[in-house]
């Protein structure tokens, strides 16, 4: 038998030269790990040497954090960061998006692609099924952290978060046990050989349209154009998402069989590595930076593990503002 569900996990598992070091940070150093391993398992698929694995997941590390921040500061905490510029490239104060952690990962590909002249949709097809993993450890890292919550429920499974009245939907658990059960469905895909990009394509309408109804049961604190910005972007992977399906499975009924995905081959490719050992140090600095970042709120970290950083006070930090 089991009932409503008070949380009191502590989201700092460490401290560090003046910061905090939490569970919601750390999610993103074990997807980058995963993206690496996994990059690492199928080189052979892309013709990838080390180098270009390290190269990849750089780009990927610094598009993911880079976006993430920008999405989080211009559509969800603009009130706050309009009056308070200079804390925009602070992520220790707090704040980053899914959804811009989607597009950054993205276009970081898009662009290694771009400059290895390689092709997008077959690197992305290899990265979907890390993607659906890691984005479920990243909601586990929200839910431990306590800041994204649902909206008020009676249901056993409820759960008391800290600072809010009542039980919750755990909307985190929602989302994440829903990109985790994306991963045998691309697995199933992925065996069937479809044509390429075919994989990203039902990654990113399934993403975005069974969120779209997860969030439904979320709590917002902004709207933008009469819905919540998150439901925006859902509705935006999901018209993607069947578009590109539309598209590229006409694309392959026109140019037939040749259009298929080829067989995993066994090959790695082979040649000069240079510049291998700067490319260790960076992703793992990069392995090491988002430990530093919360999930909460800008406005919300020091109310509750109290004000530390760019020796201000909690008041010339952070006014008591609650969107």
């Amino acid at each position: 038998m089991f009932g409503p569900y008070v949380h009191d996990i502590d989201p700092i598992f460490a401290e560090l030269g003046g910061f905090y070091l939490w569970w919601y940070g750390a999610s993103y150093t074990l997807g980058f790990l995963v993206g690496y391993f996994w990059l690492r398992a199928n080189r052979a698929t892309l013709d990838f040497s080390d180098g270009d694995v390290y190269k990849l997941m750089i780009y990927i590390a610094l598009g993911a954090l880079l976006a993430g921040r920008a999405v989080e500061v211009i559509f969800y905490e603009w009130p706050y960061y309009g009056q308070h510029l200079w804390h925009i490239p602070a992520i220790w104060l707090g704040g980053m998006s899914t959804h811009g952690i989607l597009l950054g990962s993205t276009l970081a590909v898009i662009l290694f692609c771009h400059l290895s002249r390689r092709s997008f949709l077959e690197v992305a097809d290899v990265l979907a099924i890390p993607a659906a993993f890691v984005m479920s450890f990243g909601r586990l890292g929200n839910f431990i952290d306590g800041q994204i919550v649902g909206s008020l429920t009676e249901m056993p499974w409820g759960v008391k978060f800290p600072d809010l009245e009542g039980f919750r939907h755990p909307v985190v658990i929602y989302d994440g046990l829903k990109n985790l059960l994306l991963v045998p469905v691309l697995l199933l895909i992925r065996r069937t050989r479809p044509p390429t990009g075919v994989l990203t394509a039902h990654f990113i309408l399934w993403y975005g349209s069974l969120r779209f109804f997860v969030d439904f049961f979320r709590e917002y604190r902004s709207n933008m154009f009469g819905l919540p910005p998150g439901q925006e972007f859902n509705l935006l992977m999901t018209v993607i998402g069947a578009g590109m399906l539309i598209w590229l499975y006409r694309k392959a009924r026109h140019a037939g069989a040749a259009e298929r995905s080829p067989a995993v081959e066994t090959r790695v490719a082979t040649g000069p590595e240079n510049g291998l050992w700067l490319k260790r140090i960076v992703f793992g600095l990069l392995l090491v930076l988002p430990t530093i970042i919360p999930s909460d709120w800008t406005q919300d970290v020091p109310a509750r593990y109290g004000a530390r950083h760019l020796g201000m006070t909690h008041s010339a930090i952070y006014p008591p503002i609650r969107n």
